[in-house]
């Protein structure tokens, strides 16, 4: 390498040297802000997951008590309360 442009060549590595560190400093600051979005987003789909389990676990257990319908609370003639049951037949 010619002597010559040792000083110009010690120029422009140092501004490459700085640049690159900028560029470093500027990713390294992007990365975390994704990293954490990525740690917001992925809690909300576990509430969301959750919730839709928790909704899931509701319908088997509608589901399983459907062929049962609701208890009624009926009055007989003597003023005492009765409960009935109401039932589906497989038929319906």
């Amino acid at each position: 390498m010619d002597p010559r442009f040792t000083g110009e060549m010690l120029k422009h590595l140092e501004k490459q040297n700085e640049l690159l560190s900028e560029s470093h400093s500027s990713i390294s600051h992007e990365l975390h802000k994704l990293q954490v979005e990525e740690e917001m987003l992925m809690r909300k789909f576990y509430q969301l997951m959750e919730a839709q389990g928790q909704n899931k676990k509701n319908e088997s257990i509608d589901h399983s008590t459907a062929l049962v319908g609701p208890i009624c609370s009926e009055v007989d003639e003597t003023g005492n309360s009765t409960a009935l049951v109401c039932t589906k037949s497989k038929e319906q």
